[in-house]
């Protein structure tokens, strides 16, 4: 599993120029899949993002977490984050999970964010969809993250 983290001001995604999810102070979750992602690997993930102190405390140290700024995550399906441009001029996606494992393990992974919250806002995309993703970079602070 890949994922890349956007601490953000605000966040939405919209298809067909409708939002369908949307967060304010927190973090867009760029997430991707491997055949070999397990029930331990979202889970695991789950917990990182949701625990990592990446917000700043009164000292300006990142110290705090989603549940200490009243934050929230925003879940984005990205296939690509598995493109392999080492050879060639075209990605090769042969390291994503095909589409039908990477749906239930996107909706897995949704599902165990939501009961792994404790009252934080999880938001999220739609699979598969044509996205336009609109947020507003807190710092910026981007991680990339892999489990």
């Amino acid at each position: 599993m890949r994922v890349v983290l956007q601490r953000v001001s605000r966040a939405q995604v919209r298809v067909a120029g409708e939002t369908v999810g949307e967060v304010g102070r927190g973090f867009v979750a760029l997430v991707g899949f491997a055949p070999h992602d397990s029930e331990e690997t979202l889970g695991g993930m789950a917990d990182k993002i949701l625990q990592l102190r990446l917000f700043s405390d009164s000292e300006d140290k990142m110290n705090l977490a989603l549940a200490d700024v009243n934050g929230g995550v925003l879940v984005v399906s990205q296939f690509t984050l598995y493109g392999d441009a080492s050879k060639g001029r075209r990605p090769s996606f042969i390291g994503a999970a095909p589409p039908e494992q990477a749906r239930a393990l996107y909706d897995r992974f949704v599902v165990i964010m939501k009961e792994r919250a404790g009252g934080i806002p999880i938001a999220t995309g739609q699979f598969q969809a044509q996205m336009d993703v609109e947020l507003v970079n807190d710092g910026p602070v981007t991680l990339m993250l892999e489990k």
